[in-house]
Order: C-alpha cells, then sequence, then structure tokens
C-alpha cells in the first residue's frame, strides 16, 4: 500500500506494542519510507504488551505452528488492536488536517481477526468521521483482496519481498512453519515471485 499509494501518503504511522516482530516490521517500515521520502512517526503502546493477552506478546516459542487457519490462529488475536491504533491516527490525520487514514487489512484475515473484517472497518469509518471535525474517511483498498492478490501488486511494481517482514516469532530469520510464513510462501508461490526469503525451515 506504500507504494501503491506512496504520491497520496503524506505520513506513514508504525505502533510498537510490544509484539515479538514488531522491531523487525519497524526495521523495514523505516527502510522502504525512508526509500520513498514519506515521514515515519512510531508510536509505543507499552499498555497492550501489559494488559492485554495474546500469544504475540509472549514470546516466539508461544507462536502456533502450522495452518493459517481461524483454530490455529485464533491465540494471535491482540484484543481491538486496529480499533484502538485507528483511534489514534485519526486523531493524527484530524490534527495535521489530513483528510484519510489508510489501513492494509485483507480478506485473508476476516475469519480471524475481527478487526479486519468488512463491517468493522465500516463502522469505524463512521465513527471516525463523525468524530473528527473535518470528517476524517478511513481507506481500505485490500479489504476484499487475498495476500496472493496483494503480492501480485507488488510484483507489478517490482517490489523485492526480501525486505519486508510477515513471521509472528520476530526472531533474526523468518521461521518458515507458523502460520503467517506459511501463508507468507503460499502468497508468493500464487503471485508467480521467486520467494528469496531466507526461512528456518
Amino acid at each position: 500500500m506504500l507504494y501503491e499509494y506512496q504520491y497520496r501518503i503524506s505520513m506513514a504511522l508504525s505502533f510498537h506494542y510490544g509484539s515479538n516482530h514488531n522491531d523487525r516490521e519497524l526495521e523495514f517500515a523505516k527502510l522502504h519510507c525512508e526509500r520513498l521520502g514519506i515521514p515515519h512517526m512510531v508510536i509505543r503502546l507499552p499498555f497492550i504488551k501489559q494488559f492485554f493477552k495474546s500469544s504475540l506478546l509472549e514470546g516466539a516459542e508461544a507462536i502456533p505452528e502450522g495452518n493459517y487457519d481461524e483454530k490455529n490462529m485464533k491465540s494471535t488475536v491482540v484484543p481491538f488492536r486496529n480499533g484502538i491504533m485507528l483511534s489514534i491516527a485519526a486523531g493524527i490525520a484530524e490534527n495535521n488536517q489530513l483528510q484519510y487514514v489508510m489501513l492494509a487489512n485483507h480478506a485473508g484475515d476476516h475469519t480471524i481477526y475481527p478487526d479486519c473484517r468488512p463491517e468493522f472497518v465500516e463502522a469505524m469509518n463512521n465513527a471516525i468521521h463523525y468524530g473528527t471535525w473535518n470528517g476524517v474517511q478511513l481507506l481500505t483498498p485490500y479489504t476484499h483482496l487475498t495476500k496472493a492478490e496483494i503480492a501480485s501488486k507488488g510484483k507489478e511494481l517490482n517490489l523485492d519481498y526480501s525486505e519486508t517482514w510477515s513471521c509472528y516469532k520476530g526472531g533474526e530469520h523468518h521461521c518458515g512453519v507458523c502460520g503467517t510464513c506459511r501463508e507468507r510462501k503460499e502468497a508468493l508461490a500464487q503471485a508467480g515471485i521467486e520467494d528469496h526469503t531466507v526461512y528456518l525451515e
């Protein structure tokens, strides 16, 4: 999304909330924002790790391995994470006289993460719009796209997916066996992208 919509993006937000993979994600977010000349703001939310329960916050050994499905991945839900982050983003947008907030949720997340579903983003768009003086709107262009379809967009933009991060364990390299690593492999293969990711397995 950062690359496809770069000409309309005024700033990018990242949130450090204590997840296993936050540091790796932020490393790549910083790299891409600097490459595109997009200001990058990092907001720390330490209360999430302190008060919320999720395997994403409990260390690499807590992350389930296997298929990316509801039964296997439900432990990775961080309660209302997108709602919390979008509320902050909406306030920052209003404060900076910006009209839109963008979120790159996708169809593969719908069954597992309630705050990625079409019903959620529609309701959140209404809340943001009516809760800001300048009527900020939420744009979610990938809501109905699969990860493979999104990967295909990246292929058209000549993105190097080895400069991205997926693994929920957050080690030096992708583990290759957790749900997100497996989904990553499948999406890149379906999009016809040669995978240069370093996997441990």
